[in-house]
């Protein structure tokens, strides 16, 4: 099981290491490039997140001991802020989730060097994650979770 607070600790330290922050949305971009592709099927209405300017597709599936968190965009650095969220959160329980606060953001900058438009998806993607754990807590469902 991931333990959320320790996979924002890692992501902390490896933004320290890096200069200033080209280089760091170049991390960024980088880390969205390895995020495993939505199969065509999921790429569907059903799992547009709404909130975000650029197209997210957020799959979240599990039950109240392990959530699994999918996604994709059609935008480089938000593909990046997707691949921090999953990592920190994939692979969680859905009391972590809800108990984790996304310290990792302020701590590496990344709400000062946001644009306003991808700082609200970011906040619409730990919504929708958020919400889908606290609902399987409220009523322990492990059906799929798509978020529009």
């Amino acid at each position: 099981m991931t333990d959320p607070r320790v996979a924002q600790q890692e992501i902390i330290a490896e933004f320290t290491l890096l200069g200033d922050w080209m280089e760091r949305y170049q991390y960024l971009i980088d880390m969205g490039r390895k995020l495993p592709a939505l199969d065509a099927r999921e790429r569907v209405d059903e799992n547009l997140l709404a909130g975000c300017q650029s197209r997210v597709w957020l799959i979240i599936e599990g039950d109240r001991d392990c959530l699994r968190i999918r996604a994709n965009s059609d935008a480089a650095i938000v593909s990046g802020l997707i691949a921090l969220l999953t990592r920190v959160y994939s692979g969680a329980s859905a009391q972590q989730i809800v108990d984790c606060e996304p310290d990792f953001i302020p701590a590496i900058g990344l709400d000062a060097h946001l644009s306003p438009t991808r700082s609200n998806g970011l906040h619409a993607m730990l919504q929708a994650i958020r919400g889908a754990a606290q609902a399987r807590l409220a009523n322990g469902s492990d059906e799929r979770c798509g978020h529009a």
